[in-house]
């Protein structure tokens, strides 16, 4: 996982090891690590509030050895975490008799199985989750996530294709309430961040629901894009949370950056496997050490 972004930078270690005297040498490894992080889907902008900061020091002859260097490294790129409210959904379900949480994103990013893996972490922690199939767009969608309801015996909420998404969403909130589970999963179609039609129906269903929150699903495979459904979805919806699936097959790993540092929303989990297990909460610091290891 992220092994591509740990090489670049443990290269980079390397480079400044040889060159700690070397104001020029030292300017030249951090322009190549700037390369680097771009190849390793870190945005641009991002990469350059980590790198002036570096340049910046090195102007003012303030990093005297190769542990100086790394440790502006790490703190430049925690920084870019900084500020960003962290949530913490289990303590908010607490405090909330019916928990409502809408799931966004695009096709293919993993959306459904990611909803399955959170309903779990609820249930495993004495909550009762009912996941809602509010997708009646995509033929077998439904039946998704009815089969991960019942390999984790979790409800799902149910409604024939074609019926409004929101009518459904809105039915699942009585149903809910009635039969006293109290935390609601809500399936939304895996949507194009430029279809505006869909958006629409989108928005249509966060008026009805009223969400605690609106969790954005991204896909680590899909590099800079991330960023860019990020944007589109934050600005069409709202975005108040991201889970980024698929970690464990990314080899690249500047994807959290890039989320943190383009809407400044926390990053909750990430998906490390197939398994309904297989979702890890998502720390910054705990990230950075991993990259700087």
């Amino acid at each position: 996982m992220f092994e591509k972004l740990r090489k670049a930078i443990s290269s980079f270690s390397e480079k400044i090891g040889r060159a700690l005297y070397s104001k020029k040498d030292l300017e030249k490894f951090i322009y190549e690590l700037e390369l680097q992080l771009v190849e390793n889907d870190v945005a641009y902008e991002a990469v350059l509030a980590i790198t002036s900061r570096l340049k910046n020091l090195v102007e003012d002859r303030a990093l005297r050895d190769r542990d100086e260097v790394l440790k502006a490294l790490s703190e430049a790129i925690i920084d870019l975490f900084k500020g960003i409210e962290p949530i913490d959904v289990f303590t908010e379900a607490r405090n909330n008799k019916l928990y409502k949480l809408i799931f966004l994103g695009v096709n293919g990013v993993g959306k459904t199985t990611t909803i399955a893996k959170v309903a779990k972490l609820f249930k495993d922690r004495g909550f009762k989750p009912l996941m809602v199939a509010a997708d009646t767009f995509r033929a077998g969608a439904q039946e998704q996530l009815k089969v991960h309801g019942e390999r984790l015996g979790i409800p799902v909420f149910i409604a024939k294709y074609g019926v409004s998404p929101a009518a459904i969403a809105f039915d699942s909130i009585a149903f809910a309430e009635k039969r006293g589970y109290n935390v609601l999963l809500i399936d939304t179609a895996g949507r194009m961040h430029i279809d505006q039609d869909l958006v629409e129906e989108l928005r249509k269903i966060v008026r009805v629901v009223k969400p605690h929150r609106k969790v954005l699903v991204i896909d680590a495979l899909t590099g800079n894009d991330a960023v860019e459904q990020a944007k589109r979805f934050d600005e069409a919806v709202g975005v108040d949370a991201v889970i980024i699936a698929k970690a464990d097959a990314c080899e690249r790993g500047g994807v959290p950056i890039s989320i943190a540092y383009s809407i400044r929303k926390p990053i909750i989990y990430l998906g490390t496997g197939q398994d309904y297990s297989d979702l890890e909460e998502f720390s910054p610091l705990k990230y950075v050490e991993y990259l700087l290891k």
